[in-house]
């Protein structure tokens, strides 16, 4: 998809926005997992999430290839339409995002602030990007996708910030959405030639990649009822499917109840506040906790946007089991 030169080409477009984001490795999540842990703390950039990486590659190079570009559209639940929002206000692109019904108001309001235009339509991601297509259409907009080579490209910029900043890692748990995300490490690690395992984690409540991944083809999910928002994806992108195969050792699935426990730990070793995709990689370390001991893990923090009310009524409920440090 790319070379080793052109992603540190990414990756300075990237730093010429913010800053490498640091990549820790923080002893209470040491004594918590039986792992030396590694976090990559994607949370630290200016929309509080990886995917502004994607944003910034994809949106330079539509400005610069098609600048007179009416717009684009795009559907998201969050983070992808912030990357795009921030992208466009700093190229000069109109954005409009659409969101499914019931989405996220601390989200929407954070699209909003950076200056998209937002469109509530669909019961989940899926309908509403389906709405965006339509949108793209009817209104002569560029669409962009969730997953694209652009996308993924800026997105394994932070792989690579963490690859050469951390000590060689034995593994590295990864959310999945739609994909962007493990498939930038994957590239990355292909590209310096690393060993580390990447292995992908899901939501037990939306497990479509995982389930794809076991079949050997695309399946599809008839809901993704989990409450980490960046997980909630029936439907995958067989390009992000194709890769995931050939380069991830495995998929591990959490569950909500895991996820929430996740982010209490963040917070209590770290005091880092992550969102559920942010927090399950974490989970699903925990979980694996007897397998990877005594293992130098990678864990990406992809993103801390999580509405308050959502905190106070999954996270803080009570009769969470959580795991204690040591």
């Amino acid at each position: 998809m790319f070379d080793l030169p052109t992603l540190e080409a990414a990756a300075a477009l990237v730093h010429r926005a913010f800053p490498p984001t640091p990549q820790i490795a923080w002893p209470l999540l040491a004594a918590r997992s039986g792992a030396e842990a590694w976090v990559k703390h994607e949370n630290h950039t200016p929309t509080g999430a990886f995917k502004l990486r994607g944003g910034l590659v994809y949106m330079e190079r539509l400005r610069r290839e098609r600048p007179a570009v009416r717009g684009v559209v795009s559907a998201t639940r969050g983070n992808h339409g912030q990357s795009l929002a921030y992208a466009g206000a700093r190229h000069g692109v109109p954005v409009t995002i659409v969101v499914p019904e019931g989405n996220s108001r601390e989200k929407n309001a954070a699209m909003q602030a950076l200056g998209a235009r937002l469109v509530e339509h669909g019961a989940d991601f899926d309908a509403a990007r389906q709405h965006a297509t339509a949108l793209a259409l009817a209104e002569g907009l560029e669409f962009a996708p969730s997953f694209a080579p652009d996308l993924v490209l800026g997105v394994a910029t932070y792989a690579l910030e963490l690859f050469r900043g951390a000590p060689p890692l034995d593994a590295l748990y990864v959310a999945i959405g739609l994909g962007s995300g493990i498939c930038g490490c994957i590239l990355a690690r292909d590209l310096l030639g690393l060993p580390t395992e990447i292995i992908g984690v899901q939501s037990t409540e939306a497990p479509a990649y995982a389930l794809s991944y076991a079949a050997g083809r695309v399946v599809t999910t008839e809901s993704a009822a989990t409450l980490a928002d960046g997980m909630a994806v029936r439907i995958p992108d067989p390009a992000a499917l194709a890769l995931i195969r050939r380069g991830a050792a495995r998929i591990v699935t959490v569950s909500d109840a895991a996820v929430a426990a996740a982010i209490r730990a963040y917070w209590q070793d770290t005091h880092n506040l992550a969102e559920g995709a942010g927090a399950a990689p974490l989970a699903a370390l925990l979980q694996e906790r007897g397998r990877m001991a005594g293992k130098r893990v990678g864990l990406v923090l992809g993103g801390g946007n999580i509405d308050l009310a959502l905190f106070r009524d999954w996270v803080l409920a009570p009769g969470g089991q959580d795991v204690p440090p040591g």
